[in-house]
């Protein structure tokens, strides 16, 4: 696949995951719902900290869908996600949803940019080597 085609696909699973993040995660921390009371207490949280902290996801899905922002909104995202984790690990339900949309977002930035793939698995060593090398290739 061409890496025109592989920036399309990221970019596709970007606004995806932004839709999702948006629409179907962030929204319901907005309106209400039967149950959404009852769902915030059994997570420990109270429905004003919830507000915020749809702020917060919106803020950061926003911030993904722009080139230069998303290496750090990438990052903000994974500490938000950790924390839905450790949220449903805590009252012993499902936890596997915040791992995969996380792995997807890591994916699909690494097709939008690839030095974020680049970085992710070059060796410890990597920079230092092409120091040398450079260095090396001067002499």
């Amino acid at each position: 696949m061409s890496s025109k085609n592989l920036r399309i696909v990221g970019w596709v699973l970007s606004i995806l995951l932004v839709a999702f993040l948006i629409f179907g995660s962030a929204m319901g921390k907005f309106t209400e719902w039967e149950g959404k009371a009852e769902m915030f207490d059994k997570m420990g949280w109270k429905q004003e900290v919830m507000h915020t902290v749809g702020i917060v996801e919106v803020v950061i899905a926003i911030l993904f869908l722009i080139p230069h922002t998303a290496f750090v909104a990438a990052i903000l995202l994974a500490g938000y996600l950790g924390g839905a984790t450790a949220t449903h690990v805590r009252i012993e339900d499902s936890f596997l949803f915040p791992i995969i949309i996380g792995v997807v977002a890591w994916i699909a930035l690494g097709l939008r940019q690839p030095d974020v793939f680049r970085l992710a698995f070059r060796g410890p060593n990597a920079s230092s080597e092409q120091a040398s090398k450079t260095e090396a290739d001067k002499s």
